[in-house]
């Protein structure tokens, strides 16, 4: 019974784990507190407010605000701040899932 059980919580945070993780598409080179990074995928995983962009060998922090909204977001989606050649990005909707990430630099005037 105990190994049943400590099998289960080992699942149970693995699997919570593994829900943090997500594969974005950048559709234009795009700076992270700093940090350059080149259009195409990259990987990011969100751990509470902060989210970790993973490039290559080339890695990034910041900090997000997360909202939740009330439909599931059919794709994953990246807002930038602005149409011009700008790489500020402004929010991530993941898709499949609730989830809306703010990134709390961006700018509020629209």
């Amino acid at each position: 019974m105990k190994k049943a059980l400590v099998s289960l919580l080992f699942l149970s945070l693995s699997l919570a784990y593994a829900g943090s993780s997500y594969h974005v598409d950048l559709y234009r080179p795009t700076v992270v507190n700093g940090t350059q990074f080149k259009a195409g995928e990259c990987k990011v995983e969100l751990h509470d407010n902060k989210l970790i962009f993973k490039q290559g060998k080339v890695t990034a922090e910041t900090t997000v605000k997360v909202e939740t909204n009330s439909q599931k977001f059919p794709s994953t989606t990246v807002g930038y701040v602005g149409e011009g050649s700008g790489n500020e990005l402004q929010e991530i909707r993941l898709g499949g899932t609730l989830t809306k990430l703010v990134f709390e630099q961006a700018s509020t005037d629209r």
